[in-house]
C-alpha cells in the first residue's frame, strides 16, 4: 500500500513526503520513494531559527560553493532538519539556484510542521523548505526528537556507505545531533568560526578548555574541524576526504 503523498508548494516545486511510526515503515518509504539505492550521504546539521539575516548571508557561500556543488557531483544525498530557517533553507535555496536534482531530504517531527498544501497540519504550524525533494514525517513533539530517525534513515539508504555529519554554527539540539553522530559512528566535520556550538567544538578539537559535552566529543575520535575563513574549497575537501575513506 503507499505510503508517499505529494506536496506542491507555492513556488511550484513538488515534493514527496510520507509518515512513518517505526522502522520497518521507514524502509519501505524509501524504497517507495526511489531512495534505498547506496550513495555517499551528508547529515547536515547546525543553526535553525536562532541564525540571523546577517549570519545566513555570511554562510551562504560554503552552500552555494561547496555543499550544493559536492552533492550535485557525488551524486550524493543530503540529510537535515527540513525546515524552512537556518542552514535547511540555505541548503533547500542553494539547491534550486543550481538547479541541482540531488536528493534532499527533510527528517522531522509530523506534529511540528504544517505542509504547505494542507496535508499535514502540525500543532506548531512551521513550514517545511519549499526546495526540499522529500520529507519523512517521525513521531514526536520536540525539536530533536528526529534526531535518531535521521540516523535511521542515513543506514536504511547507505548501509555500510560512506556518509559523512556537517556542523554549521548550531543551538542546544545541535548538541544531540553531534553525539548522535558519534553514537552512530558517523564522522563529524565542525566548520569553527560559523558560530556557537561550531566554535565551541572547534576550540575543544584544538585543545581549549571547554565544557564536558564538548571535551566528550572532542575526544571521541569521530570529529575534525575546518575553518570557516579557509572558505568553500577547504569543506569541500574535508568532506571528499571522509567520503572517499576505505
Amino acid at each position: 500500500m503507499p505510503r508517499a503523498f505529494n506536496v506542491t508548494f507555492p513556488n511550484g516545486h513538488t515534493a514527496s513526503a510520507a509518515n512513518v511510526q517505526n522502522y520497518a515503515e521507514l524502509v519501505e518509504v524509501l524504497i517507495e520513494m526511489g531512495l534505498n539505492q547506496p550513495r555517499p550521504t551528508i547529515v547536515l546539521v547546525g543553526g535553525a531559527a536562532g541564525l540571523q539575516s546577517k549570519d545566513l548571508e555570511r554562510l551562504r557561500p560554503l552552500f552555494a560553493e561547496a555543499l550544493v556543488p559536492l552533492a550535485h557531483r557525488l551524486d550524493a544525498a543530503v540529510i537535515d532538519g527540513g525546515t524552512d530557517t537556518g542552514v535547511m533553507a540555505l541548503m533547500g535555496q542553494s539547491r534550486n539556484d543550481a538547479t541541482a536534482d540531488f536528493p534532499l531530504i527533510g527528517v522531522l517531527p509530523a506534529s511540528m510542521v504544517t505542509l504547505s498544501d494542507k496535508s499535514q497540519q502540525g500543532s506548531r504550524g512551521l513550514r517545511v523548505e519549499p526546495n526540499h525533494s522529500h520529507f519523512i514525517l517521525v513521531p514526536g513533539s520536540l525539536w530533536g526528537d528526529e534526531t535518531a530517525w535521521m540516523t535511521s534513515t542515513v543506514e536504511a539508504m547507505t548501509g555500510d556507505g560512506a556518509c559523512v555529519t556537517v556542523l554549521l554554527d548550531g543551538g542546544e539540539t545541535a548538541w544531540e545531533d553531534v553525539a548522535e553522530s558519534v553514537r552512530a559512528e558517523r564522522p563529524v566535520i565542525v566548520v569553527g568560526g560559523s558560530g556557537r556550538v561550531a566554535d565551541i567544538l572547534a576550540a575543544a578539537l584544538g585543545g581549549a578548555e571547554s565544557d564536558q559535552r564538548a571535551l566528550g566529543l572532542a575526544r571521541s575520535g569521530f570529529l575534525q574541524s575546518v575553518r570557516f575563513e579557509q572558505g568553500p574549497a577547504a569543506l569541500i575537501e574535508a568532506i571528499t576526504g571522509v567520503l572517499s575513506a576505505p
